[in-house]
Order: C-alpha cells, then structure tokens, then sequence
C-alpha cells in the first residue's frame, strides 16, 4: 500500500508559490485558484487613466476591448523600466494604450510615469496620436539626463473599429486575424516607417506618423518589451520574434488572458531561472457588439462625458 500523503491543493500553492519567487512570473495551479490575478478585473470608466511601472497582472475592460496586463520589473520594489497605461476618453468612444520601454530603472524612471500619466490625461479625447507622441518625445529632450525611450502608441475608435497607432522604435505588436484565423506583425505604413526607427527623446523635433487600420470582432493583439523576445534560455540562446510569433500560432485565442497565460507558460519554460530585464505582456481584443449596442453605451455615457466637461472646460474637444 502506497503510505505517501497525498498532496493537498494548500501543498500545491505553496510549492507553486516558491516556483513563482525565484522565476518572476506568477502559474497557475490545477485545483486551486492560485493565479496571481489577485485583484478584480478593472473596467475602465470616461475620463480614467490607469497604469504604472509596477508589478501587476490585470485583466481591464475597455469600451469594446478586453485587456489582459502582466508586468514584472527586474527590480521590484522601485518599479521597473516598463511603463503600461491605458486610458477612455470623455464620451466612451475612444480608448488609449501605451507601452513603453524607458532606458533605466527605479528613481530614474518614476518621473517619467508621471510624464506619461499627464500626456494620457491631456490627449484623452484625441484620437489622432500627433500630439501625444510629439509631447512624449519632447518631455524627453527637454528632462536633460539623456534618457529615452521605445514607444507603442494605439487609440481605438469603437464606432468605426478602426485604430491609429504610433510605433517610436518599439517592437511590433503581433495581431491575430480572428476571420481569417491566422496571426501576423501589426505593421506601419510606408511614411510612418520613415521614423518608426527612432525612440523618443533621441532627435528633437521628430514627427512620428500613424497608421490606421481596421480592428475586426475578435482580432488579437499582443503588445510586449523587448524583455519578453530578448530572453535567454541557460544556454544563452535568445527567444527572437519569430518563436514569440509560432508561440501565439499555438496559443488559445478565446480570451486575451488565455493567450497571455500561454504565452507566458512557454516563456518560463524556456528560460528557466534566467531573468535579466524587465517583462511586460499586454493583450487587446476586440469584443464582439452590435452597432446598436454600442450606439446605446455611447449615448448613455456622452451624458456623463457632457456633464464632466462643464465641470472641466479647459478640456480639449474631441478630434477624429
């Protein structure tokens, strides 16, 4: 007779527990709910702006979109380099999100969360990323310490599905077709390569283009730092874009959390204990709506988006 205990899901938690301190990233463990979502998903209201350079591991409800977050600094107890904020504008219409990977860590970064914070706050209602990306690049000119850093900007429009993003030198985000059930890379258009190539805060006075595409029900993207592509096994054999990319061709696509969990368990599985830079996913998804839905949302919150203007009126107008 087999006198071994057997184990409880307490045993499991703790050993999974021990597992997750020296890798970094939180698992998932069968039988109990140990996934360190610990806090409830957030959903987004107008006017809010949400992020940080912390630890976290979220799911955010946006209007029309669902998001899945999972950050963890290099060094957490002063905040890493990756900064993660998303943002929906006065009238429910319009959602931001913005990754970007800042040269440093700690002290050196904390002001630059307060920058972006401020940049969301001030372009809430523009759905255009001219500004924004011009304020962000010139912040960094202007801070004189010589840091930059690599951007991915995208605001979603849920009326017309389409959305403008502004790459400034950071990875590109992978997109699934959900019609076509294929992935790919979320390119730029031809003029806004020209300066996709530089982070900002290098060259005053750059003009970062966008590109506007069509985000369809149930499209997938999955935004990520270079942490997550540059990663090393313990062989030194680095992960690269293109495994990421097989990866996602792999990975469950019904929620954003499900291809974030997966994505993330054949990370940790290939590197092992081998952690040398910050790690940040970021998964969007297109929820499928009926026009008529949304229309009755936005109606009901252009009057809340009404009366919080009147109480701000140096906010700027909508802009499509």
């Amino acid at each position: 007779m087999d006198m071994a205990r057997t184990k409880s899901p307490r045993d499991e938690l703790d050993r999974f527990r021990r597992t997750e301190s020296t890798t970094g990233w939180p698992l998932r463990v069968q039988g109990a709910s140990v996934y360190a979502e610990l806090e409830k998903p957030h959903a987004l209201v107008c006017t809010e702006v949400w992020g940080g350079n912390r630890r976290v591991t979220r799911t955010i409800k946006l209007p029309s979109l669902a998001a899945w977050v999972a950050s963890v600094p290099i060094q957490e107890g002063e905040g890493g380099g990756d900064l993660h904020y998303m943002s929906v504008c006065d009238f429910d219409l319009v959602s931001r999100v913005a990754l970007a990977d800042v040269s440093g860590h700690g002290r050196d970064v904390n002001a630059v969360t307060q920058t972006l914070r401020s940049l969301m706050r001030k372009n809430i209602n523009a759905w255009n990323q001219s500004d924004f990306m011009r304020g962000l690049n010139d912040t960094f000119r202007q801070g004189g310490n010589d840091q930059y850093a690599t951007a991915i900007v995208l605001s979603f429009h849920r009326l017309t599905g389409r959305l403008a993003f502004s790459n400034a030198g950071h990875p590109p985000p992978l997109w699934y077709h959900a019609a076509q059930g294929i992935w790919d890379w979320l390119n730029e258009g031809i003029e806004a390569k020209k300066a996709s190539g530089f982070p900002v805060g290098l060259i005053p006075g750059t003009d970062y283009s966008q590109t506007v595409v069509t985000l369809k029900p149930s499209d997938i993207l999955v935004l990520y730092t270079d942490g997550i592509t540059e990663a090393q096994n313990e062989a030194g054999q680095e992960l690269g874009r293109q495994q990421l990319l097989e990866w996602a061709r792999q990975a469950p696509v019904e929620s954003p959390r499900a291809v974030g969990e997966d994505l993330l368990r054949r990370l940790q599985l290939f590197r092992g204990r081998v952690r040398n830079d910050d790690e940040t996913l970021l998964v969007l998804r297109r929820k499928k709506e009926s026009l008529l839905l949304r229309l009755g949302e936005v109606a009901s919150s252009s009057t809340i988006g009404l009366l919080l203007r009147s109480l701000s009126p140096g906010r700027s107008n909508l802009q499509d």
